[in-house]
């Protein structure tokens, strides 16, 4: 029949796949589910510090606006969301005028990081 190992690992490699693929047919990006973008949203109002600039909805306040198909500082990929809050932005590259510190002066872990970016890919990217 085959080693048992194989065939748990082989069943295993089916079903990351087919999560992957659930997400690009929900329009999500891979990897994201809507578990993430509610995590993200609790986040970003509270503990991520996110909406002390963005505002509370993401329309921004002093820093800008995530809520539209603007973006300063990159195209607005899932992963570069998630590449810019790690990071964050510094006053010398602040096309707003305002720097962002490293994950927003929060400190969040990899995987809030992660969901905290799904919710604000969600708002540039409206469910259709």
């Amino acid at each position: 029949m085959g080693n048992p190992e194989w065939v748990a690992l082989a069943g295993a490699v089916v079903l990351c796949a087919g999560v992957g693929i659930a997400a690009q047919e929900r329009g999500l990006p891979r990897d994201v589910t809507p578990a993430m973008i509610e995590e993200g949203r609790a986040l970003f109002r509270g503990a991520g510090l996110c909406g002390a600039c963005h505002g509370r909805d993401g329309t921004g306040v002093l820093g800008p606006s995530l809520a539209d198909t603007l973006w300063l500082h990159s195209t607005g990929s899932y992963e570069e969301i998630v590449r810019q809050i790690v990071t964050g932005v510094p006053q010398s590259q602040a096309r707003g005028g305002v720097m962002m510190p490293p994950r927003g002066g929060s400190t969040m872990s990899d995987a809030q990081v992660r969901a905290v970016a799904a919710y604000v890919w969600r708002l540039s990217h409206p469910a259709t």
